[in-house]
C-alpha cells in the first residue's frame, strides 16, 4: 500500500509537469510495469481525479481538459528544487525578492510534515559578488503588461527612454518616435529583460530593453509570425542595437575584438555591452573595479585587442602583460 501511494503521488507530480504522457514513458518514469501503471491510473480515477485517455499513436493520458484540476502535488525532489529556486532568484523585478520569500512560506504551508522539514533543511544565504552586474531591477508592472501583450498577441505602442528613464526631447534623432510593434518573446539575459518583437513601421525584427520602454496596450490582435532565425539566443545576444548601455562602474573601457558578436556576448560580464561591427569583429565595451580589472577580463577571450579606450586601459594591459611575462619566467628554448 505504501509503495502504491508513492507511485499515486509520483503519477500526479508527473502529470502536473506535463500534460500529455504516452504509458511507456510513464512506466519509464515510475519505475514500474505498463500493467501497474495502468492500475494506478485506475485508483487515481475512483478516487475522483479527472484523467482521460487520448487514443491514436499520439496518444496516452492527460488531466481532463476543462475540468477541476487535482491539488498541487510535490515529490520530494520537486519540493527541494522550488525551495532552492525561490532562496535564489536574482532580483530582476522589484519586490521579487520579498515575494519569493512569502511563496516559499505559503507553499512549506502547503507540503506535508516529511516534505517541509526537507524544504526547511535548505535554508540558504545568497551572497552577491563583484561578478554579478545586475541591472537595477524593473517595475513588474511594466513586466506583466509587456507579459500579457505577447501572451495574448496584442499590438504594443512602444517609445523608447533614456538610460536615466526620462523621455527624450523632441528633436532627438537618436530616439526614434513611437512604434507599433508585434510582441512575440520575452528573454532574460545577464539579469536584464528583453523584449523580440517585430516592428511595423520599418517591418523588421529588433530586440527592445523592457526597463528602457514605455508601452501602451492595444486591443488590436495579431497572428503570429515566424521568425527569420533559429536561435532565438543568438538573435538577441548579437543584436547590436537593444539600448543597452554598460553597468555604471568606477572604470569603464572598451576594445575591439577579434571574434565575431555571438561569441562574445554569450561570455561577456553581465552589465556590458557588446557591438557587432562584422562577421569576424565586435567591440566590448565593459566596467570593472579598476583598469586592471577590465584588461583581466579582456584576457580571457584569448585573441587580439585593438583600439583600447581610454589610454588608461591600454597603460593597464600593457602593465598586465608584464607581469605576466615575468610570472612566467624566461623564454626556454625547446
Amino acid at each position: 500500500m505504501a509503495s502504491t501511494s508513492r507511485r499515486a503521488l509520483r503519477l500526479l507530480s508527473s502529470f502536473g509537469s506535463r500534460r500529455l504522457w504516452p504509458l511507456r514513458e510513464l512506466a519509464i518514469t515510475l519505475g514500474a510495469s505498463e500493467r501497474t501503471v495502468r492500475r494506478d491510473i485506475e485508483t487515481l480515477r475512483q478516487l475522483g481525479y479527472p484523467i482521460t485517455t487520448v487514443h491514436g499513436p499520439d496518444g496516452g493520458y492527460q488531466l481532463g481538459a476543462g475540468r477541476t484540476l487535482p491539488p498541487l502535488v510535490f515529490d520530494h525532489d520537486q519540493a527541494l528544487a522550488a525551495a532552492v529556486a525561490l532562496q535564489t532568484a536574482p532580483s530582476t523585478v522589484f519586490g521579487l525578492k520579498d515575494d519569493a520569500a512569502r511563496a516559499l512560506v505559503t507553499l512549506e504551508q502547503a507540503m506535508p510534515a516529511a516534505l517541509r522539514e526537507s524544504m526547511k533543511s535548505l535554508r540558504l544565504t545568497r551572497l552577491e559578488n563583484y561578478w554579478e552586474f545586475p541591472e537595477p531591477p524593473i517595475d513588474s508592472t511594466a513586466l506583466t503588461a509587456v507579459g500579457a501583450a505577447v501572451r495574448h498577441r496584442h499590438v504594443l505602442v512602444t517609445e523608447t527612454l533614456r538610460a536615466d528613464g526620462s523621455r527624450p526631447g523632441s528633436g532627438d534623432d537618436d530616439f526614434p518616435p513611437s512604434r507599433r510593434v508585434e510582441p512575440h518573446h520575452l528573454v532574460v539575459w545577464a539579469g536584464r529583460w528583453y523584449l523580440v518583437a517585430y516592428d511595423l513601421g520599418d517591418h523588421q525584427w529588433r530586440v527592445h530593453r523592457v526597463d528602457r520602454l514605455r508601452t501602451r496596450p492595444t486591443t488590436h490582435c495579431f497572428s503570429p509570425r515566424q521568425p527569420p532565425f533559429d536561435d532565438l539566443a543568438h538573435f538577441v545576444m548579437s543584436s547590436h542595437d537593444r539600448g543597452d548601455t554598460p553597468t555604471a562602474w568606477e572604470c569603464t573601457g572598451e576594445a575591439r575584438l577579434n571574434l565575431p558578436a555571438r561569441i562574445v556576448a554569450r561570455w561577456a560580464p553581465s552589465g556590458s555591452v557588446v557591438e557587432h561591427l562584422d562577421a569576424e569583429h565586435c567591440r566590448l565595451t565593459l566596467g570593472a573595479w579598476s583598469w586592471a580589472g577590465i584588461a583581466g577580463i579582456l584576457a580571457t577571450f584569448d585573441t587580439e585587442l585593438t583600439d583600447l579606450r581610454p589610454p588608461e586601459l591600454a597603460d593597464a594591459c600593457h602593465r598586465l602583460a608584464h607581469r605576466l611575462a615575468i610570472g612566467a619566467g624566461p623564454e626556454r628554448n625547446p
